[in-house]
Order: structure tokens, then C-alpha cells, then sequence
């Protein structure tokens, strides 16, 4: 059952979250769609690389280090370990873990990859004088400003005029175009492709690559240059290949990388568009390396409708939600709630709903009712009917077409298919033949296990709880009473 890959390689990373603060709600959905993907495929028997990691160089990071009085290692050390306790947290189960920070792990690969763009005559200096948003750590343009404010962070950008190294992004413009045109390159959801060809149609423009060091000493030094830094894009980038290995030359290393890269999957947010689907491949085919398969790009998480700010007050740290409702109610708001394609809103109104409709209501009872029925009559055997294939396949479609809020969707199609089953058959009637009776519960709990099979992916907590209930022995059942999986949240 839920088999449908083998013994294939799945290499999926999160964009890293920067590290000049810890992580709130809206640092969720990168690794748990990742998550959801990692263990879709695990489960299909597929060999899995799930990367996550933190990005801790820039301006902003010291900025933030000296006004809390620390040192920009000190607070990115803090900032990391927070990022690493959401893998216990949200029960994810990434394999790996990179931090830019890390000289001997990742340094090396940025500097190769810098020296790859020089070998390949991409690199050149010149002065340059532009807007710079600290917020985004990042160079922009007036068109990208409202009345002169960065729209994203509320405020305006510094003016900055200096000589830096630059890479030839124009170059590539249409071979990323192509690229992305074909397929070769998916860009998912289809609006976020639109737009990324939208950008690359007039041509991209070349993109500075380094900052003078006495402005930014916190960072890769550029090799051969020791009055620059390196600029984000070839550091945080290229930690996507540097945990595989990039930049080291010993014999596992080149293994490592020759078996992961291209990356199938990277899951990043709408604000990394720009920079995933034209930066990073531009840089890619510079150096001659496999462009990533997909990449999946995801809206924002508000809250009560507004952009998450601590200035406006709505900042909401993803322990404290997981400790008044449970790791598994958490992972089926966000998944569930936001729509592969657009922006997504959390309140604690809507989850309470979500929770008592669909988890206490929906899944929790039926579950308690099918086994507290089945628990009754010892060994249940029978034949699987193909009453549940075709929610099976969709969503399995839905899973593979990066639509997980329209897969749960068909999940909960299917214990609303069994509370009906269950509502019409009446297995607890006394005037319903034993042999019949147990043809009925044999059914109600090949389709609760399939449920349970199903979750594995989306809530492997209660996935687990569920299949430890139902003992499967010589094609048959037989199942335990199980606690309530979800009690109801009562109305205040």
C-alpha cells in the first residue's frame, strides 16, 4: 500500500532562515513542506537528503550584534540553536544541517564556487552606487520602493556608493529563460513561474557580488581579494552544495555530490524568487553544474491578516502554539490552511476551528469509534475492497503536484466516505448478523489503516498512534481501543 517509487534518490532543501533573530510562525512552512516531501518519499522507498540550515553572514547580523552587546558569533551561535530545536519541536526529520558560518564545511565550497565564475570569465569590478536594504540584505531598485520605503521592511534604503566585484547574471538571461520555458527548470506554482519570466523577459542585470571588507567584514573573504567580502549570493546560495560536498576534494566528498546534486526538490518563499530562479542558476551554469530539478515557492504566513512585525505586536513563537495545542495540530493548520499558491493567515479563531472540526470531530472520531466497535471482536479477516484506490491516488497526485492543503483535503475526504460507511452499515446493531457485522468492521478498519498510512507524511505522530492500535496478523485485524487523539478544545 501508498508504494509507488523505488530505491530512487530525493535530494529536498529549505531556503536558510537568517540568523539574526530566532525563529516565529513565520519560519514554518519551509521545512515542513520539505518535511512532508522527505517523508513521502522515505516512505516509498527512496533514499532521502532533506538539507535545512541557517544563513548568518551580513551587515544586518552585526548590526543586531552590537546593539544586544554580543559579537556577531555569539549571536549567530544563539540564533542557530534555536533554528535546530524546530527539528524536535515540529517533528521534523531533516537529515542535515548547514551553517554559513561553518569555515571548514562550507566556506571552501563558496570559495570555489567564486573562483569557478572567475575561471569562467564572469566576474569583473566596477563602482557602483545604489539603494541598499539592510532588511533584505540586499541591493534594490526605485521601482522596487513605495514613496521612497521598502514595502517588505517599512523603511528606507541606505544610498550606497562603492567598488565591487560583479557577476554576469545578464549573460544567462535567456538560458535560465529557456530552461524555465522547457521544464528543465520547474518553477511551481505556475503564477511564481509567470513572474520569474516576467522578470528574466527584458534581461536580468548583473548583480553585485561583494562588499568592501570594511564595510562588511563579517562574511567569506573573496579569494584573491582580501579588501572584499563576499555578498550573499555566493555564500548563502551555495550552501545547497557545499552540504554535499562542494569545495572539498577528497574521494567521499566528490561521491556525496556526484550522488545528490542536482537537488529534486528546494522549497523556498516568494521573497527568494529572484534570487532561487535566476541568481542561483545563473551561477550554476557559470560553473557548469546540474540546475536543481523544482523549485517550489510558497506565500507568506500572517497573522489576523497582517504582515507578522513586532511592531505591529503579532510575532508568534511556534513553541508556544505547539505546547497549548500538540506538535501534529500545528503541522495540519499550516499545511492544511495555506494554499500552495497564496499568502496564508493564522489566528488562534481559526485554529481552534480547524481543530475541534476536522481533527476532534473528524479524524479523533472516527478513529475512537471504528476501534472501540473492532476492539470488541477479536480477529477481524475479510478482502480489501478498492473502495479507498482512488482517494490513494489522489493524493498521491496532489503530494506530487506541491498541492498538500488539496491532499489532506482527499484524506478527509475519505473518513467522511467512512463516517457515512460506518453511519449506514450500523455495525453496532444488534439486529445485524455477526458474520456480517465483522465484514463491516473488517472494512471500517482496512480503511482507518489506510488513513493511518496516508498521514504518515502530514501527522506521523498520530499516524503512529493509529497503526499501534490495529494489529495486522495473517491478513487480518485486530484492534485496541485508542485514547482520544484529539480532545475537543472547549468554547471560552
Amino acid at each position: 500500500m501508498f508504494n509507488f517509487f523505488k530505491d530512487k534518490k530525493f535530494y529536498i532543501t529549505t531556503s536558510i532562515p537568517y540568523a539574526n533573530a530566532g525563529p516565529h510562525i513565520g519560519h514554518i512552512l519551509d521545512p515542513l513542506i520539505a518535511d512532508v516531501l522527505a517523508r513521502y518519499h522515505r516512505k516509498n522507498g527512496d533514499d532521502v537528503r532533506f538539507l535545512t540550515g541557517s544563513d548568518e553572514h551580513g551587515a544586518k547580523i552585526v548590526r543586531t550584534a552590537e546593539a544586544q552587546n554580543k559579537t556577531p558569533r555569539q549571536l549567530v551561535d544563539e540564533n542557530a540553536v534555536k533554528f535546530r530545536s524546530l527539528k524536535d519541536l515540529l517533528n521534523l526529520s531533516w537529515d542535515d544541517f548547514i551553517r554559513t558560518s561553518d569555515e571548514k564545511r562550507h566556506w571552501p565550497g563558496a570559495q570555489k564556487m567564486w573562483n569557478q565564475l572567475v575561471a569562467s570569465g564572469d566576474i569583473y569590478k566596477k563602482k557602483y552606487r545604489g539603494f541598499y536594504c539592510v532588511g533584505h540584505e540586499a541591493f534594490i531598485t526605485e521601482k522596487d520602493l513605495v514613496d521612497g520605503i521598502c514595502p517588505d521592511h517599512q523603511k528606507a534604503p541606505e544610498v550606497i556608493e562603492e567598488e565591487n566585484w560583479f557577476f554576469k547574471l545578464s549573460k544567462y538571461s535567456r538560458t535560465i529563460e529557456s530552461k524555465i520555458k522547457s521544464g528543465e527548470l520547474k518553477v511551481l506554482p505556475e503564477s511564481r513561474r509567470n513572474e520569474i519570466l516576467a522578470l528574466i523577459k527584458d534581461g536580468l542585470e548583473d548583480v553585485s557580488f561583494s562588499r568592501p571588507s570594511e564595510d562588511l567584514s563579517w562574511g567569506v573573504p573573496v579569494p584573491g581579494d582580501p579588501t572584499q567580502t563576499m555578498y550573499v549570493w555566493c555564500d548563502a546560495l551555495v550552501n545547497y552544495i557545499s552540504a554535499v560536498g562542494y569545495g572539498h576534494e577528497d574521494t567521499e566528498s566528490r561521491a556525496l555530490f556526484k550522488k545528490w546534486w542536482p537537488a529534486d526538490a528546494q522549497i523556498i518563499g516568494k521573497d527568494n524568487l529572484r534570487f532561487h530562479a535566476a541568481i542561483w542558476p545563473g551561477m550554476l551554469l557559470s560553473a557548469g553544474l546540474g540546475l536543481p530539478k523544482t523549485i517550489f515557492v510558497h506565500g507568506f504566513v500572517n497573522v489576523d491578516g497582517k504582515k507578522i512585525s513586532k511592531s505591529v505586536g503579532n510575532v508568534i513563537l511556534p513553541e508556544d502554539i505547539v505546547k497549548k495545542y500538540g506538535v501534529d495540530p500545528v503541522r495540519y493548520y499550516f499545511l492544511r490552511e495555506f494554499r500552495s499558491a497564496e499568502d496564508g493567515d493564522f489566528s488562534y479563531e481559526k485554529f481552534e476551528e480547524r481543530y475541534n472540526g476536522d481533527l476532534a470531530n473528524g479524524l479523533g472520531n472516527f478513529a475512537a469509534r471504528v476501534l472501540t466497535l473492532a476492539s470488541k471482536e477479536g480477529k477481524l479477516t475479510g478482502t480489501p475492497k478498492k473502495d479507498t484506490e482512488n482517494f490513494v491516488a489522489l493524493v498521491k497526485k496532489n503530494i506530487l503536484d506541491f498541492r498538500f492543503d488539496m491532499a489532506l483535503n482527499e484524506i478527509w475526504n475519505l473518513i467522511h466516505y467512512g463516517d457515512g460507511y460506518l453511519n449506514l452499515t450500523k455495525p453496532w446493531s444488534k439486529d445485524l448478523p455477526e458474520a456480517k457485522r465483522k465484514e463491516v468492521l473488517y472494512d471500517l478498519v482496512f480503511t482507518l489503516k489506510t488513513l493511518s498510512d496516508l498521514l504518515i507524511p502530514f501527522l506521523p505522530e498520530t499516524s503512529g498512534k493509529i497503526a499501534a492500535s490495529i494489529d495486522a496478523k495473517d491478513g487480518g485485524f485486530i484492534a485496541q481501543k485508542i485514547d482520544n487523539l484529539f480532545p475537543r478544545i472547549q468554547e471560552k
